[in-house]
């Protein structure tokens, strides 16, 4: 099982080639006892040929998927998610600004300019409930405000907001959000915004939300069914015998692996990126492990907020009640003091039909 890949690519090397390299490289070695056992085993899986390489890691992505030296590749599979021709006009840069910024385990993210001047983003969350529908939502926005401030910049006083194009926001999710798990046979959503009437508007903004999860799941089931299957089997699956399956149906994808391949065997390169990857997902797991404290302090803090409001409500009730009692203490003196001043009327009345008993008799 070990070699399965080695058999159809005979640039991958074996554990001790690789080992070899890296201790007599004082600087690689040094890389290396940085990783701990698991990075190690992972790094070392994927170079040998053991599991495929996660091509959805940012650097192994844009190696592999460069928009720049290979525009196909990304072309033929964009064109498949949106359902149309489409052509990549440039890369643009990632604005240091954008509401992207904010840390939630990202783990590939670019964006492009089509040839029709619409622009698409395309990104790889690790953990899709850190990335919700509101969240798609704001990036979109920003997406569009970005173009709408470039394009008047450049037209000035001939801007019109006609000029303004679509901007496609495409987003996969390694581990979906639940909403996603309650329709487990779909693995491609595709929304855009619709009147009641139907009465055609253009709203420029569309969105595209892939749960990997799902797709494995009916990957594992269903086998690779089409084109569509193949490229996401490609970026998502690491299985050795599902790899050799893909090449088997879909032999340009042997290109790319072979690509891989010879990617792997600079050494030297490949740490750097593997290294890069994980720099960044330590840092992104912290922020996560922030993400996930502070939603604890939350929900202790709301749960100790309706425990307050209760205890309030049950003082409130206990000042009620002891308005009532007091009230009724109240009350009471009043009869009692009435009582006692029939009591008191009493005795005096008592004490005057003594006197004139005692005055008859005489």
């Amino acid at each position: 099982m070990a070699n399965i890949l080695q058999q159809y690519f005979p640039a991958i090397r074996t554990q001790e080639e690789i080992m070899e390299e890296i201790t007599e490289n004082e600087g690689l070695w040094i890389l290396w006892q940085n990783w701990n056992v698991d990075q190690q085993k992972e790094f070392l899986n994927f170079c040998t040929g053991i599991k495929g390489i996660k091509i959805l890691y940012d650097s192994f992505f844009k190696e592999i998927m460069d928009p720049d030296t290979a525009p196909e590749r990304l072309e033929e599979l964009l064109s498949m998610i949106l359902g149309q021709k489409i052509r990549i006009l440039k890369v643009l840069p990632n604005d240091s600004t954008r509401i992207a910024d904010e840390s939630s385990l990202v783990i590939m993210d670019i964006v492009i300019e089509l040839a029709d001047h619409s622009i698409a983003n395309v990104e790889v969350q690790k953990l899709g409930y850190k990335f919700p529908g509101q969240r798609a939502a704001c990036y979109s926005a920003d997406l569009l405000l970005r173009q709408y401030k470039r394009i008047k910049g450049e037209k000035g006083k001939t801007f019109s907001y006609r000029d303004i194009k679509k901007v496609y926001t495409i987003i996969f999710y390694d581990h979906s959000p639940k909403e996603f798990q309650d329709f487990p046979e779909d693995f491609i959503h595709r929304s855009s915004q619709k009147t009641s009437t139907g009465i055609e508007i253009d709203l420029l903004q569309e969105f595209v939300f892939i749960p990997l999860d799902n797709f494995r799941r009916i990957l594992h089931n269903k086998g690779i069914r089409n084109k569509l299957d193949a490229w996401l089997t490609f970026l998502s699956v690491d299985d050795p015998e599902m790899i050799v399956e893909l090449i088997r149906k879909y032999p340009q994808f042997r290109k790319y692996y072979e690509e891989i391949y010879q990617l792997c065997r600079n050494t030297e390169k490949v740490m750097n990126m593997f290294s890069k990857e994980l720099q960044e997902l330590d840092k992104n797991t912290v922020q996560y492990m922030i993400d996930e404290m502070q939603d604890v302090i939350d929900e202790q803090k709301k749960d100790l907020d309706k425990k307050q409001d209760v205890i309030d409500e049950q003082k409130e009730n206990l000042g009620e009640m002891q308005d009532m009692i007091d009230e009724q203490k109240r009350l009471l003196g009043e009869k009692e003091s009435a009582l006692a001043d029939k009591e008191k009327e009493i005795a005096e009345l008592k004490a005057r039909l003594g006197e004139k008993s005692t005055s008859d008799n005489v």
